[in-house]
Parts: structure tokens; sequence; C-alpha cells
């Protein structure tokens, strides 16, 4: 990747649906706070599934940032999409009435879409017959369309994509956004990730694969990355959306530029359905590509932000990962799970680390790794234990891992 002004690519607005409050400030206001958005489970009923708690949405009304009738017609990992974007295109100053609309594109990242509506309607088609489905069933449980109904809130016609890289997605999302503006195929795009999963099925389908917390005490120290105590992940929903531009584009706007999206990587385990490689070599080939992409070398690498899930081989194996690239620096280099505070969010969780990372960038504070209580020796690095720290963030690499081994990563820069 050439580090010329014609291909540099810049962060200008960021919004955040979460569990820790449903804006960017309120979710980085937790993040340094070592606040837990982990609750009882309520959006199904706790009865018959191992797992009792989740990271959900609070207060949140989609009809309160949309026609009423178009909201009803919008799954809820759409509406969770579009409200995010309203909030980025907000703090972006962007004005698309004085912008080439064809040169503005969406591209979103989520691995599930519409999995509540999918069981709300099998659930109708049983026990009233498939008369009485929703006509507006498919176009709401299609993963493309959250991406489709941020084109159409803003009327944007420019390129559009949807990335289905299970909890890699928003991660590689916001990689190929910075890829489609480095090949001029636009100026700005729309671009991160939304989920909202926690339905029955997909509670039912976690649990029998052993996959959650089986936490049985206070919600809140239920995701534990890295902790010997870890069982399982403590399953989440959210959306977080970035605005991408070219610099050239961002400056020629006077635009606010948060970060640069230095680099990125992707490649495939190619090991198995649902675990990661036990010594974590996908992982470590993505962080490698995503470092030679940016152009940025080991020792310039300030904070790592870990994919993290509080599962025991996922944080095993990533910890060998991180090893296997930085070799005994590893040592010094912090690292630090946002999931431990917003559980994992699957599709959507590599763009909310992403505005986490950016936080750190701008604030020069890392979030800590909360509920780290006992030291496994299998996890032996600098984990940022229950208390943030206040660390100079030039370059963050942020990992995101998922089913099928897709591994993405990013590397994002300081902007200057």
């Amino acid at each position: 990747m050439t580090s010329n002004n014609e291909s540099r690519v810049v962060v200008t607005g960021m919004g955040a649906i979460t569990c820790l409050g449903n804006s960017v400030d309120e979710f980085w206001t937790g993040l340094k706070n070592g606040t837990s958005g982990i609750r009882e489970i309520s959006l199904v009923s706790p009865d018959g599934f191992p797992c009792k708690v989740s990271g959900e949405i609070q207060h949140f009304d989609a009809s309160e940032h949309m026609d009423r009738k178009l909201a009803r017609r919008m799954a809820r990992f759409s509406q969770f999409a579009v409200v995010a974007a309203q909030q980025a295109v907000r703090d972006s100053g962007l004005d698309f009435e004085k912008e080439d609309l064809d040169r503005v594109g969406v591209l979103i990242g989520s691995g599930s879409g519409g999995l509540p509506e999918t069981d709300q309607q099998a659930e109708i088609r049983v026990k009233r017959g498939v008369s009485r489905m929703s006509p507006y069933y498919i176009p709401m449980m299609l993963v493309n369309m959250a991406a489709a109904n941020i084109s159409h809130t803003f009327n944007l016609t420019g390129y559009t994509n949807t990335c289905v890289t299970a909890c890699a997605a928003s991660t590689q999302a916001i990689g190929e956004a910075a890829e489609v503006i480095r090949r001029h195929d636009a100026d700005v795009i729309v671009t991160g990730g939304t989920e909202a999963g926690i339905c029955e099925i997909g509670m039912g389908g976690f649990s029998t694969m052993r996959a959650l917390s089986t936490w049985d005490g206070d919600p809140t120290l239920a995701s534990r990355p890295f902790d010997k105590g870890r069982d399982g992940f403590a399953p989440a929903e959210g959306s977080g959306i970035l605005i991408l531009e070219s610099l050239k584009h961002a400056k020629a706007r006077g635009a606010n530029i948060y970060a640069e999206i230095g680099g990125w990587g992707v490649s495939s385990d190619a090991y198995h359905l649902v675990q990661p490689h036990p010594e974590g070599s996908g992982a470590a080939k993505a962080m490698n590509r995503a470092l030679l992409n940016a152009g940025v070398a080991l020792d310039d690498v300030d904070y790592i932000n870990a994919h993290g899930t509080s599962t025991p081989i996922n944080d095993a194996s990533e910890t060998m990962a991180i090893k296997a690239v930085f070799g005994e620096q590893a040592y010094d280099i912090p690292v630090s799970s946002t999931k431990s505070m917003v559980g994992h969010s699957l599709g959507a969780s590599g763009s909310l680390e992403a505005i986490a990372c950016i936080s750190s960038i701008n604030d020069n504070i890392l979030h800590p790794t909360i509920n780290l209580e006992e030291a496994d020796p299998d996890c032996d690095l600098d984990y940022v234990p229950n208390v943030a720290r206040e660390v100079e963030v030039n370059v963050a690499l942020s990992n995101s891992f998922g089913f099928g081994g897709q591994n993405a990563c990013l590397v994002i820069k300081k902007f200057a």
C-alpha cells in the first residue's frame, strides 16, 4: 500500500448503539470506567437456556429516529445500523445535498441479519399458517438490508456491499471500505457493522454448541476474557458505524479527522467449522498481513484490541497468535478486550472495537479488560487488567476472528 495522499483513508464520523449506551460518548465513557453492560437476559426467557446473561440494548425506540411505519418494516439489526449511521453522519458534518451521491457508498458487516424475525415468523407459520406471515419478512431478514436501509435513508446511490464473515464481518467491512476508496470507486463510505441475534433460535444454537457462558452469579462478572475461570461468551447486540473518506475529500470540506485506516488483512484458518486453529496460525497471518498492508513495523504498535471473547479456546489461541507475530515484544504491548464489558455482538463487534481503538488514539487512554482476577498460564500477556491506563497510542491493531476460520485485522493510526 502506498502512503501518498491519494491513497490515504481517514475516519471523520462515528456512531454507536451499545449495551453501555446509545452513543459513542456513552460507550467510550463506560469502557474507560470499566463498566459492564451485561445484564440478565430479557429478550428471551432464560428458562431452558444455560446462559442467563446478555448485552442487550436499553432504551431504544427506532420510531424516535425514523417514521414509525418504516421502523415496523425494518428488522432490529437494520434499525440499529440506521440510527448509528444517522449519528455518524451528523458527527462527520457531511451535507449530502452538497455531495455527488454516486460517490458515496455503504458497506456493512453482519453475521446473521434478521434472525429474531426468522424466529418470530417461523412461530407464526406453525401456529397460524403461512398466510399470516408478514409480507415484509424477506426484506427484513436478508443480511444485506442494513446496507440497503442506510442507502435508502440518505439516498446514497454509490458502491454498496455487505460482509457476512461471522464475527469478523464488520472489521472486514471497514477494511474493504477503505480499499474501495483507495481504488477511487468512492469518496465516502458509510461502514461498520450491526447485529441483533438474541432470540430463541440463536440462543439455542449457541447453547447446544456450548459457546456461551453459564455464569449464574452477578451478570456483570460473566464476561471474563483471559481469566482462568472464563467459560464462554456473553451474547450481545448493537451497531458501530464509521464514516470513511479519502483524505483529499475530507480536507477539501474541512472535516474533523479522528484517525486514519492504516491497513487491513484477512486470512482463513482452513481448520474447523467453529474452533480457531489451536496455535492461532490463521490469526497470526491476518495480523501480519494488516501490518504489512499498513507499512507498520512491529515496534510501532502501541496497543492491540483483542478479539478476546472469553471462551477458553479463543483467548489462548489469540495469545499464541500475538506471540507468533511479535515474539518477545508481545509482552510489552498492552492488550485489552472490549467484550469484557459489552459481550460478543458477533458481526458488529469489530466495528465497536474499531471505535474503541479510535477513542484510545484520541484520548491516549486504554480501556481495561475487566473481570480479570485469576491468571491463566496460557494467557500471560499484559491485558490491562481491571483499570484503564494512560498510554500514548499512535498505532492500534484490532483483531476479529470468526466461525469458519474467518480472520480480519485492522491497523488504525493517529492522523498526522
